[in-house]
C-alpha cells in the first residue's frame, strides 16, 4: 500500500518523517518555509543541517511552494513546532481538496488557546475533518537511520489511523492505532516540560535517583490532567506516555532535556536557547500546561516549579528544593 504524502515542515522531525514515508515507497513531498534551505536540500539530497549524511530516497521531493505541496496530496503531515501550527493550517486550507486528511507529528498546545491540536484542526476545518497523531519515543535522527523505532497514530476515525500506519509502518519502524486522540497528545505534550525538570536536576548535579523520581512523579502529573482532559490512563502507559517520558528525560538528544541541563549548570533561558539552535517545545507547553493545571485545579508541582523556573525567574536549585521540602503523604495521592 502506497499513496502520495506532503509534510510539512522541513525541520529534523519533519525531515524523518518524510525520508520515513518515502523509504515505504510513497510519494512524498516535504515543504520548508525557507527558501534557501530548500534549495539546500534539492541540491545535497539530504538536510545538512539537521540530518548530515542521511540521503533521500527517491521518492521524495522537496518545495517551498505551499500550494504545490497542499495540492500534492489527499494526506497531509504537519511537523512544525506548535506555535505555528494553526497558521500552517490556515495557509493550506484554501488549496487542500475537500477529501484531504490531516495529520501531525507536532507535540505541544495551541499556545493562544492551550487548546489541544485536534481541537486546533476542528476550529480551522471542521470536527468531520478526518485527523489523526502521530507521537511516540522516537528521535528524528534514528529514524532517519533506519534504526528501531516505534510510535502510536491516533484518530478518533480508526480508518484513517489505520491507514496512516500501513503508509507509514516497516520492519524498523512500526506502527500502533488508538482511538485515544487526547491521552496521545497530552502525553506528547507534557513530556517535554518533564523533561527540562530532569534536565535541571542532572544539571545541578544530582543523580539517577533524582531522575527516577521525577519520572516516576512525572507520569502521575500527566495522568491527572490526562483524566480530566477526558483521556485513558492506559493509553499513557504505553509508547506516546511513558515511553516517550522515559526517552525524552534520559537521553540527550532531546532539546528539551539539554535545556534543562544548561540551566541546572547555571546559564540563562536565553543562552540556552542559543546553543540549542533549534525549538524547545517545553518552555510553551510549561506555559500552557500550568494554566491548565490551575483553571482545573490540579496538582503538578514539578510542572508548577519548571514555569517558575522558566518565567518567574526561580532559580533552579530553588526549584528542586521547594520539590524534594514537599509534605509527606501516600503515593496515591
Amino acid at each position: 500500500m502506497t499513496s502520495k504524502i506532503s509534510v510539512f515542515g522541513a525541520g529534523s522531525w519533519g525531515t524523518a518523517l518524510a525520508i520515513q514515508a518515502a523509504r515505504n515507497g510513497n510519494q512524498t513531498m516535504l515543504w520548508g518555509h525557507h527558501p534557501e534551505h530548500i534549495q539546500d536540500l534539492t541540491r545535497d539530497r539530504q538536510n545538512k543541517r539537521y540530518l548530515a549524511g542521511l540521503s533521500f530516497p527517491d521518492p521524495l521531493q522537496v518545495t517551498d511552494d505551499l500550494k504545490l505541496a497542499a495540492q500534492f496530496s489527499d494526506i497531509i503531515l504537519i511537523s512544525v513546532p506548535s506555535h505555528a501550527f494553526k497558521d500552517t493550517l490556515l495557509k493550506i486550507k484554501p488549496f487542500v481538496s475537500k477529501a484531504v486528511k490531516i495529520a501531525w507529528a507536532t507535540k505541544g498546545f495551541n499556545p493562544e488557546t492551550g487548546e489541544l491540536l485536534h481541537q486546533t484542526v476542528a476550529d480551522v476545518f471542521s470536527s468531520e475533518m478526518p485527523a489523526a497523531v502521530l507521537s511516540g519515543p522516537s528521535f528524528a535522527k534514528e529514524v532517519a537511520a533506519d534504526l528501531p523505532t516505534a510510535v502510536t497514530i491516533a484518530s478518533t476515525q480508526q480508518a484513517f489511523s489505520d491507514e496512516l500506519a500501513a503508509l507509514m509502518h516497516s520492519p524498523r519502524f512500526r506502527t500502533y492505532t488508538t482511538t485515544d486522540i487526547i491521552s496521545v497528545q497530552v502525553g506528547g505534550a507534557v513530556k517535554n516540560v518533564l523533561a527540562i525538570a530532569a534536565g535541571i536536576a542532572d544539571g545541578i548535579g544530582f543523580g539517577a535517583n533524582t531522575r527516577a523520581a521525577l519520572v516516576t512523579r512525572g507520569i502521575a502529573e500527566i495522568i491527572r490532567l490526562n483524566t480530566v482532559l477526558g483521556g485513558q490512563q492506559e493509553t499513557l502507559m504505553g509508547l506516546s506516555g511513558l515511553g516517550d517520558l522515559i526517552l525524552t528525560c534520559t537521553d540527550n538528544q532531546s532539546r528539551n532535556r539539554r535545556f534543562g541541563l544548561a540551566l541546572g549548570q547555571g546559564k540563562t533561558r536565553e543562552q540556552a536557547i542559543q546553543d540549542i539552535g533549534q525549538e524547545v517545545e517545553g518552555i510553551a507547553a510549561a506555559r500552557a500546561t500550568y494554566r491548565l493545571a490551575k483553571k482545573h485545579g490540579i496538582d503538578m508541582p514539578i510542572t508548577e516549579q519548571t514555569y517558575h523556573v522558566l518565567y518567574d525567574g526561580l532559580a533552579p536549585l530553588s526549584a528542586v528544593q521547594n520539590l524534594l521540602q514537599r509534605d509527606q503523604k501516600s503515593e496515591t495521592e
